[in-house]
């Protein structure tokens, strides 16, 4: 299969920092870097581009990269709880998603989409998490999820996690 070459604006997990030209799959260009604007196709005229831009992409994402890093000083410590039904045995009638874990933290005063949580699968059973919210390319945060069918029952779980955590 025929790989395209394309110019990283931002840097890419496993793949590049800004300004690499890489070799990436014609579907993943086409699907993903090129329509969020996190490549360009190396051409000539994009690479001359890029060189004549390159200061100004580079200040943009140090800019960014900063904000980022404020928000995850805030998120540091941050526990977030779900309050969900659930059998005798923990199995959730449902599940937790990445959305759902979005609208909380929005909804606790933070600006998080669902894309921005590193949850590789849904949660389907009661007990505590930890989730990563990726930031920026290089900035990621790790928060606590409780995962109960109440309230008292959740925040109960985040005081012994805190209590354990504390004496080690």
């Amino acid at each position: 299969m025929e790989h395209l070459k394309v110019i990283l604006l931002q840097k890419v997990g496993k793949l590049g920092h800004i300004g690499d030209v890489v070799k990436v799959k014609p579907g993943f260009a086409r699907n993903y870097l090129l329509p969020k604007k996190i490549a360009l196709r190396a051409t000539k005229e994009n690479l001359q581009y890029f060189e004549d831009k390159k200061a100004h992409i580079e200040a943009a994402n140090a800019e960014t990269k900063a904000a980022a890093e404020k928000i995850a000083e805030k998120l540091k410590d941050f526990s977030v709880s779900i309050v969900r039904q659930a059998s005798d045995k923990g199995q959730l009638y449902g599940s937790v998603t990445s959305r759902d874990l979005a609208a909380v933290i929005k909804s606790a005063g933070y600006t998080i989409s669902a894309g921005q949580i590193n949850l590789n699968v849904p949660i389907k059973s009661l007990g505590i998490y930890d989730i990563f919210v990726d930031l920026h390319p290089e900035v990621s945060v790790k928060i606590k999820l409780s995962v109960a069918k109440s309230e008292e029952e959740a925040q109960q779980q985040i005081s012994e996690t805190v209590a354990e955590t504390s004496e080690t």
